[in-house]
């Protein structure tokens, strides 16, 4: 019986991150790809700078694991207040912040560094670029914190 009851949970908990991850499939495939970029714009400012480590290689693949880890909270969270509001007879349509607010703070991050490896690269960057991303992620933080 408790088997059941367990498989059932997890079936309505992968049903409801799939319909969630519709809405976020977007910016989770950019996030993905900031990260790939980053990783290899990493790699390279390292390989020049003479640098290169398996140990730190290594422990940037283990951080960009735990960014995704921190997306599947915050897509967690969304769901746990979706489910409690319409418990309550609440009807909050499709309630996606925490998931779209951790996602995108996590690429502008990630647009920050690649930025920073390509400065360390010598790669000439207009200023104006660094500063809207900077801008960008600052307003995002904020967003999160009053919708809190």
């Amino acid at each position: 019986m408790k088997e059941n009851a367990l498989k059932l949970m997890l079936a309505a908990v992968g049903a409801a991150l799939g319909v969630y991850f519709r809405e976020l499939i977007g910016p989770v495939v950019v996030l993905i790809l900031v990260m790939v970029l980053d990783y290899i714009s990493g790699m390279a400012d390292a390989w020049a700078s003479k640098a290169l480590s398996s140990k730190v290689g290594l422990l940037g693949l283990v951080k960009k694991l735990c960014y995704m880890i921190a997306v599947a909270v915050a897509v967690i969270v969304d769901w746990i207040i979706q489910t409690a509001a319409a418990k309550a007879g609440l009807d909050m349509g499709n309630f996606y912040a925490f998931g779209l607010l951790v996602t995108i703070w996590l690429i502008l991050n990630e647009c920050i560094s690649i930025l920073e490896n390509l400065s360390e690269l010598g790669v000439p960057l207009p200023a104006f670029l660094v500063k809207i991303v900077e801008k960008l992620r600052k307003e995002t933080e904020d967003k999160g914190a009053n919708d809190t």
